[in-house]
């Protein structure tokens, strides 16, 4: 059924529709709406499973993790200082190896106290362990968190679906919403061999040697950068199922560029209008959108960029005293290429500040006309 909803509700959707079994969540703002929308549909009787009203986002993490390990499939959402307060406990959800899945409404983080889109929310949690979704719009954020738990209850690592504040949170689009029979016909319910058994009992949490930590944390990444394999074959099972697929990345118009551009979010529809119209001016550019973070897709990105002459990467977010964090990885991923492009990071967006079609523009023509890169990023600021 297309329905015309925000990315909120449509995140709210995806969660009825994955008959989630708890809830925990405190309100933040841009966040909220989801909050607001499942708490509705369970007093009009609609959700299936039950909302826990904690006290601060460090406590819903905690109960999502407590339910998890019995079985349950959880969900909680978050934004900004949310985000920020539960850091504690998005390390013990991974080393749990718990599979949360978490709505992530980018906004900018305090000090100075500001409400827009910003990434740095999110990316200052990439250490974390949790997988990291990216979406470009309120279908893909859907699809996503469906998808996640799927992907997060095969490799036993929590997820992260996360959006834009405001540019996708509350911009309406039609969004198809699938039929419940279809959904449970994808996402089964969830098995969990490491759930509370009193038939069974055994040690959580308990304190390991140095030989130990150093294997369990070995096992983490290994299992993290495996998931890349899992969320492919997830995501092209739900292209059979619903005829959508997003890849870990998508590539536009890259086979003849002389210039790609890389982003991510919700930027990357902006781009992609931009791209259309420099190409049929003659220009030879492409573009990278970056769908999984966490892990980053190293191979699939070098494999696109590998060539390229000039690589553009425009980050909503930036880590002070370095650069942005996407072009850090790209970097990164590109470094044992034998042949590296030339690549310039650019600052754009920071606060919910506009990213006009011009200003992508202006990046692009950059990129063209450029012969050398300059070590720190290049700001973009419109006022």
């Amino acid at each position: 059924m297309r329905e015309l909803l925000t990315g909120n509700e449509a995140i709210a959707h995806a969660v009825r529709l994955s008959r989630v079994q708890l809830i925990a969540a405190y309100p933040i703002t841009p966040q909220t709406p989801i909050y607001e929308k499942l708490s509705q549909w369970e007093s009009e009787g609609k959700l299936g499973g039950v909302m826990v009203r904690v006290e601060s986002e460090h406590t819903a993490m905690a109960t999502c993790i407590s339910a998890s390990l019995t079985g349950v499939r959880v969900f909680t959402a978050s934004s900004s200082q949310g985000i920020a307060l539960m850091h504690e406990m998005l390390h013990f959800a991974s080393g749990g190896r718990v599979p949360v899945v978490m709505a992530c409404v980018n906004r900018a983080l305090a000090l100075p106290w500001a409400f827009g889109s910003d990434q740095i929310d999110t990316l200052s949690q990439r250490d974390t362990g949790w997988i990291q979704f990216y979406c470009e719009d309120n279908q893909e954020a859907l699809d996503t968190v469906i998808q996640a738990f799927k992907v997060s209850e095969r490799v036993y690592l929590p997820s992260m679906v996360i959006i834009d504040g405001f540019y996708t949170s509350h911009f309406m689009e039609v969004v198809d919403v699938p039929d419940q029979k279809e959904v449970d016909d994808f996402l089964p319910p969830p098995q969990m061999p490491n759930r509370f058994d009193f038939d069974d009992p055994a040690f959580l949490c308990n304190v390991v040697g140095p030989k130990d930590y150093f294997r369990f944390r070995k096992r983490t990444h290994c299992d993290l950068r495996s998931s890349l394999k899992v969320i492919k074959e997830v995501d092209s099972d739900f292209g059979e199922c619903f005829g959508r697929r997003y890849g870990v990345v998508e590539g536009i118009e890259i086979g003849d560029a002389e210039v790609v551009l890389v982003t991510s979010g919700a930027l990357t529809g902006t781009a992609r209008v931009v791209l259309q119209r420099l190409r049929e001016k003659g220009y030879k550019v492409g573009l990278l959108k970056i769908k999984v973070f966490r892990p980053f897709p190293r191979e699939e990105v070098c494999k696109l960029l590998e060539g390229k002459r000039k690589i553009g990467v425009i980050d909503r977010n930036v880590s002070p005293g370095q650069e942005g964090v996407f072009c850090q990885e790209i970097k990164a991923a590109l470094y044992p290429l034998s042949t590296r492009p030339l690549l310039q990071g650019y600052i754009a967006g920071l606060g919910g500040l506009e990213v006009y079609p011009e200003e992508i523009e202006e990046i692009f023509l950059d990129l063209l006309k450029r012969s050398s890169f300059e070590e720190e990023p290049i700001w973009k600021i419109n006022l």
